[in-house]
């Protein structure tokens, strides 16, 4: 999967604002068919949800379009994917996945309508905003070859805020052991790590820092539920002509040394080796992606 710097959600049943997500600039799009609609408008959400899709598609070949389906429990999920699943769909976010055998279960479903309809394969999101989730989020993150990311929200009102029972504060402290937990579950398993979300629409200096505190700690994108914020977040996800300087300097210092016979170089100040070397050709990999 894309490593995607922004996931901006949008409810399903209202296409206008997928237009308005895919003009903001996000790397991509999720459609919701959970908490943002209504039991009883869900069926024609489902059929607005697969119009979007083909939509976003024809308008961009490079948006991630993501449809979050209903939790397996409510027995709405499968119906969900069945009327969602089309050419163009990237993949799926799946919410209130507690363990491995629920990921199985999406798994074979997809692969069933997959093939039944001569689509491509689908990826996975999963979000972690469970304790179970917690608990075991290196078993789910290693149960499907679909799964490409996952999530770990940390906002004042997510599930998970709930289910464990912490105090928000700014500096997020109280929620540093699961994101770290989540994070390096997707190191291990190579899944794209994102975190979230911002609630205050209106305080862009607060998104920004909190989005500069999850690069930080190592997650590589960010949830949004306004484009408003979108930009700020691939800001922050997007290396800096200075960063890029920088690694580029390193690489080359320590081929030079290589080419001198020398394992090791001073650069800017720093001992560098063949080690900070691949870490700085990995991160320059990386950084291409959001500079072409």
């Amino acid at each position: 999967m894309h490593p995607y710097r922004s996931m901006l959600f949008v409810p399903a049943h209202k296409p206008d604002w997928a237009l308005k997500a895919l003009a903001s600039g996000a790397d991509s799009i999720v459609l919701d068919l959970e908490d943002s609609v209504a039991l009883e408008r869900k069926p024609q959400a489902r059929v607005t949800a697969r119009e979007s899709i083909a939509e976003l598609r024809r308008r961009s070949s490079e948006v991630g379009i993501f449809v979050r389906v209903n939790a397996w429990e409510t027995g709405l999920g499968g119906e969900d994917l069945e009327a969602v699943i089309s050419d163009g769909l990237t993949g799926v976010f799946i919410p209130k996945v507690e363990d491995p055998l629920q990921v199985v279960r999406w798994d074979a479903l997809s692969e069933h309508l997959e093939r039944k309809n001569n689509l491509p394969r689908l990826r996975f999101v999963l979000p972690v905003e469970t304790v179970g989730a917690i608990e075991r989020c290196g078993e789910i993150a290693a149960a499907s070859p679909r799964t490409a990311a996952m999530v770990v929200s940390t906002s004042e009102h997510a599930d998970i805020a709930r289910a464990v029972g912490y105090r928000q504060t700014r500096e997020g402290l109280e929620t540093l052991y699961f994101r770290s937990r989540v994070l390096l579950a997707c190191r291990r398993h190579g899944l794209h790590p994102m975190t979230g979300l911002w609630e205050d629409i209106d305080d862009l200096d607060g998104l920004a820092e909190f989005a500069e505190r999850g690069a930080q700690l190592g997650f590589r994108g960010l949830i949004v539920i306004h484009p408003s914020h979108v930009a700020v977040v691939n800001k922050t996800f997007t290396p800096s002509d200075e960063e890029v300087e920088y690694y580029e300097g390193m690489v080359a210092a320590v081929e030079a040394a290589l080419a001198e016979g020398r394992g090791a170089a001073r650069y800017r100040g720093k001992h560098v080796d063949i080690a900070h070397a691949q870490k700085a050709r990995e991160w320059l990999e990386r950084a291409r992606v959001f500079r072409r």
